[in-house]
């Protein structure tokens, strides 16, 4: 789960001049880095070779 510290400083590293755009894929970037972490945490995680094996359902 994102917390306000860790927006507020996505936020300051942002250069003064920014899009609308730019601060929101910085934080659904952080969004989906935490939710990767959490999942890693709780084993939810894949080998090598499962991946391969889904990708090539995807590669066909």
């Amino acid at each position: 789960m994102l917390t306000k510290k860790k927006v507020l400083q996505t936020m300051k590293d942002l250069p003064d001049k920014f899009s609308l755009d730019d601060l929101l894929d910085r934080i659904v970037l952080l969004q989906k880095i935490e939710v990767g972490l959490a999942q890693s945490k709780a084993g939810k995680t894949h080998s090598t070779e499962q991946a391969k094996e889904k990708l090539k359902k995807w590669l066909k």
